[in-house]
């Protein structure tokens, strides 16, 4: 079987996981988790990291280092994985969601300036969403991908309306935003280390930043909020932490980073040059940003196919031992937030059934990729 991503441990993993158990430091304190941040900051050009217990409890608390509250709104793409909205929704807020651009499959900047400009008004406090009364307290764009949306439309929409600007940058390590790495493009970023991530961890996440007294914000919030050396917790934290162990993998990942992430974009350009002629019947690629980290690579199905049509061929792949998925369901058509307040979505509607992900594994070799791009050809 030719596998859609899984992780390539061919480094220094054993050594150091030995070497956690040898010191006995297996727990959330280590050498490892101090390294695993100076090269996830050095990494995204940011001036500090904090390592978390996954991506999703990363965004969970820089969201709340933001001051995101109950009954708040919070500004996201509906095109994601659902745990930027359950992010929001830890919080006691609710996405309000967001229609994507079709050049980055990122939110789209015009949409959320429109729908700021009809559908709020400023007041001393905030600005509020005026038919529900609700405070908007962030925006949040997706590194779709790992591709980057207009970063500068975004910072002069939040600049304008005093809102926080987060990103969920949980695929995008390795990318970079005219030729910059984007730590210092919002007031926090958050990255995930799943296992199917260009850096994995087994699990695990990060949030970095151009701001420490943000991250020391989501440090305290991520320790239990406990004030030391005492039993003194100042605040209601959370325990979030990531453990030596999982450090340890990344900090061997991280050794490895640039050659990673040459392999997935050679693994996109190899799917575009290779199956250009499946142009002809309707085929198009997935976009890419410059600088884009290329985290997924595949194909894009002809308009008027099915979600259905789509999972049919992944099973055809699959009886050829080539493993290969459809992608996100919007989050406005998932049952927890079918009552979000949401823009016009033509763009995520008309895209999202049609989406492959093709096999781009860090390990993926050009035999296994013309085998792929092979039984493509033949079953389309």
């Amino acid at each position: 079987m030719i596998p859609l991503a899984v992780p390539n441990l061919n480094g220094n993993e054993k050594k150091y996981l030995d070497n956690c158990i040898d010191t006995t430091f297996v727990s959330s304190v280590g050498e490892y988790v101090t390294r695993f941040e100076e090269m996830i900051a050095e990494a995204t050009g940011s001036v500090g990291a904090v390592a978390t217990s996954a991506g999703t409890t990363g965004l969970h608390a820089a969201l709340s280092a933001l001051g995101v509250q109950h009954n708040d709104l919070v500004i996201i793409p509906t095109f994601t994985f659902i745990a930027s909205a359950n992010a929001v929704a830890h919080c006691g807020a609710t996405p309000w969601l967001m229609d994507i651009a079709e050049d980055t499959w990122c939110m789209n900047p015009k949409v959320v300036r429109e729908e700021l400009a009809s559908k709020c008004e400023k007041r001393k406090d905030g600005v509020y969403h005026v038919a529900t009364g609700r405070r908007v307290a962030a925006i949040m764009p997706v590194y779709t991908l790992g591709n980057m949306p207009n970063m500068h439309e975004f910072r002069e929409i939040a600049d304008e309306y005093g809102l926080p600007l987060m990103v969920d940058a949980a695929c995008a390590i390795g990318a970079t935003f005219e030729g910059k790495s984007f730590g210092s493009l919002a007031d926090l970023s958050v990255l995930s280390f799943n296992g199917n991530k260009t850096i994995t961890c087994g699990g695990g996440g990060a949030v970095v930043g151009c701001k420490q007294e943000l991250l020391d914000r989501v440090r305290h919030l991520t320790t239990t909020a406990r004030v030391w050396p005492d039993y003194d917790f100042d605040m209601v934290g959370f325990n979030y932490r990531m453990t030596n162990l999982q450090a340890a993998v990344g900090v061997a990942q991280m050794e490895h980073l640039e050659s990673f992430i040459r392999v997935k974009r050679h693994a996109r350009e190899y799917y575009e040059e290779n199956l250009r002629t499946l142009l002809t019947k309707g085929v198009s690629y997935f976009p890419t940003t410059e600088g884009s980290s290329c985290w997924f690579s595949g194909i894009v199905l002809p308009e008027g196919t099915k979600l259905q049509d789509a999972k049919d061929f992944c099973a055809k792949l699959k009886e050829d031992g080539i493993e290969a998925r459809s992608f996100w369901k919007p989050v406005h058509l998932q049952k927890p937030y079918e009552d979000a307040p949401c823009s016009d979505i033509h763009v995520a509607e008309s895209l999202w059934e049609r989406i492959i992900t093709l096999p781009c594994s860090t390990g993926i070799t050009d035999e296994e990729l013309a085998t792929v791009v092979e039984k493509t050809k033949e079953i389309l």
